[in-house]
Parts: C-alpha cells; sequence; structure tokens
C-alpha cells in the first residue's frame, strides 16, 4: 500500500497539474479583471494584470507608478488612497499599481513614469491627469467630481 500524500501537498500538485494544462485552478484565477474588481472593488490591482481597455466607460483607473515598493511617496500615497478607500469606490475608481520598472508592462509603457507618479484615467480611457507627487483624497475626488462624466452620474442619482 503506497503511504497517502497529505492534503496540502495534493491540493499543490492539483493546482500545478491544471496550470500546466492551462485550466485555472482557482475560481479567482478564472474571473475576469471586472469580474474580480466588482466582487471587491476595494482591492489592489497589479498593472501586468490589467488592460486598460477593457475598464473603458466602466471604471476610472488610478495607476500608482514606483521604481520599488519601498519608495516613500509610493507608500505614503497608498497610504492616503486605502485610508479613503470608500471615496474612491463611491466614484468608480479602480487602484492599480506598478513598482517593478523591469517588467515593463503594458500600462508603464504606455504611460511612461519616470520613477514615482499618480495617473488618473477617466472613464472614457483619457489620462486625465499626472501627478509627479502623492495626492490626497480629497484633491483626486474634486478632479474626478469637475470631470462631465462624474456631473452626469451626480445628476442621475438625485
Amino acid at each position: 500500500m503506497r503511504p497517502r500524500l497529505p492534503r496540502p501537498i495534493l491540493t499543490a500538485i492539483t493546482a500545478f497539474s491544471l496550470l500546466m494544462a492551462g485550466i485555472p485552478a482557482t475560481a479567482a484565477e478564472a474571473q475576469s479583471l471586472l469580474e474580480r474588481w466588482a466582487d471587491d472593488p476595494g482591492q489592489v490591482f497589479d498593472a501586468a494584470d490589467v488592460d486598460l481597455a477593457e475598464l473603458q466607460w466602466i471604471a476610472r483607473p488610478v495607476v500608482v507608478f514606483a521604481n520599488s515598493p519601498r519608495d516613500p511617496s509610493f507608500e505614503d500615497q497608498m497610504d492616503e488612497l486605502l485610508a479613503e478607500l470608500p471615496r474612491l469606490i463611491e466614484r468608480d475608481v479602480i487602484l492599480i499599481t506598478d513598482t517593478d520598472p523591469s517588467a515593463a508592462s503594458e500600462i508603464r509603457t504606455k504611460l511612461r513614469p519616470r520613477g514615482f507618479m499618480l495617473v488618473l484615467i477617466g472613464k472614457d480611457g483619457q489620462i486625465k491627469l499626472r501627478k509627479p507627487l502623492p495626492w490626497t483624497v480629497r484633491e483626486l475626488s474634486r478632479s474626478i467630481d469637475k470631470m462631465p462624466i462624474r456631473l452626469q452620474e451626480i445628476g442621475r442619482s438625485r
């Protein structure tokens, strides 16, 4: 009789086998970006996993770039954004980060940051602002609230 493998090892082997066969091992891997965002709009997405075209007319991407996750400006910006997350969720903001210049994500290639940079993209897919320093959620919210599409959203909700 062969010894039985512990359950965590079996799970890892199964997941690896599925991955090698090109089959998603978990439900999260099978979900699209929009489904994952809809399930948890407060999560932060890695730029390598995001196609901005998929978000057009649905969400307002806020992309935070840095050359390292330990960049003080990056840490300050993420602390600020995460502390005021409900205000961003209310405005259909999706948070995206890119702290690995060597990976050359599609978003990094398109937006070409130099060191730290904060980028706000409108629902229309256009870049609305680029900032070389951290911004407060209050400043971001004010910028978003002046956008024509956001003004229409506010008018519909009244």
